[in-house]
């Protein structure tokens, strides 16, 4: 889906004075789609109504998900060695990033990590590999690996295996995978300027695979790439149409060796300005604050929780993430309890 942007200027102001930003939070809980005008009003607002803005964004995120909050492990199962030219990937064919690079995991090693993520009290365990797509050998390997998994531990699993077609997706449903995850990571147009080796609508087609499948679909985006407002919001809303059930949002780590190296597009009240924007326009998804909040958000992270349900606990694929006992103290002192795979609150944690 392509959204024609938006050609008249906005004035950096809340649409109806201080309390618009409530006036935003009611229309999305009735599920009505703000307007485009608002939305850049969401991402111009000035700092000083920063704090309104989220007690916005809280009461839609409160009302389809409490006071939780979800708990997701990452696992790169497969590193490095990838032909495509993702431009913020260490991983990529054009990144000279020093990374560890690995074919994919003994089963043993994969069960290992699993079991931590079940330590941690992680109701998700994502299971992610490099490449474009996975080889034949790979993919039944991943599918042995599932099922395993799926037999040991209480938890979710989510695959992002690369683009995949209707008969894999197929397959990864009979194997116990209950979601795929597959980022837009921009909007359409923004696409080309930080990859050239796929289209924006191969990765449409994978995840209406997925959705075909009867499989959850987990899609989001990158930010801090130099796309304009009106990208962040396209690719919001290209979400809700494609009607995805998970968000992860995550803010560009400048990894040295990558074309992105030098960015530094971000500052921690715009990255709650792009979560609060993605609550109001996704109320009841689960919005995941992922790669790189410990980075942009910095010593905002908490305040972050106000918009997004669930975040990554544990590290990243190629970058080192907060160790998991903040993550608890900082879950904790906000006031938040964590999720368990069943929805229900954890009676204790950390």
């Amino acid at each position: 889906m392509t959204v024609a942007p938006l050609t008249t200027a906005i004035p950096a102001v809340a649409p109806s004075g201080s309390g618009g930003w409530f006036s935003l939070a009611d229309q999305s809980l009735a599920g009505d789609i703000i307007s485009r005008e608002d939305a850049h009003r969401v991402l111009a607002s000035p700092d000083a109504e920063l704090l309104e803005l989220l007690a916005a964004a809280y009461r839609v995120r409160r009302h389809h998900w409490g006071n939780r909050v979800r708990l997701h492990f990452l696992l790169n199962a497969q590193s490095g060695l990838c032909p495509e030219d993702c431009h913020y990937c260490s991983q990529s064919k054009i990144s000279s990033a020093e990374i560890e690079k690995y074919p994919f995991m003994a089963q043993e090693q994969i069960l290992a990590a699993a079991e931590r993520a079940h330590s941690l009290k992680a109701g998700t365990f994502c299971m992610v590999i490099s490449g474009r797509s996975p080889s034949d050998r790979v993919f039944n390997q991943v599918l042995d690996t599932v099922r395993e998994v799926k037999a040991r531990y209480p938890m979710k699993l989510c695959a992002c295996l690369g683009l995949l077609n209707e008969q894999q997706t197929q397959q990864l449903a009979e194997a116990g995978v209950d979601r795929v995850n597959h980022n837009l990571n921009t909007s359409e147009a923004h696409h080309g300027d930080i990859c050239t080796t796929h289209t924006f609508q191969d990765r449409m087609d994978t995840l209406r695979a997925v959705q075909s499948a009867g499989i959850t679909t987990c899609s989001g985006g990158i930010f801090g790439m130099g796309e304009s407002h009106d990208d962040i919001i396209d690719m919001a809303l290209t979400l809700r149409q494609i009607n995805v059930t998970s968000v992860p949002l995550n803010f560009l780590i400048p990894i040295p060796g990558t074309p992105f190296e030098g960015r530094q597009d971000l500052t921690p009240p715009q990255c709650l300005r792009i979560l609060s924007l993605f609550r109001l326009l996704l109320p009841s998804q689960e919005i995941r604050i992922a790669g790189g909040r410990e980075v942009q958000l910095r010593h905002l992270q908490p305040l972050g929780l106000y918009a997004a349900n669930s975040i990554f606990i544990g590290d990243y694929l190629t970058t080192p993430g907060q160790a998991a006992q903040a993550d608890f103290d900082m879950i904790r002192d906000a006031g938040f309890v964590l999720e368990g795979p069943d929805g229900e609150a954890l009676p204790e944690m950390g």
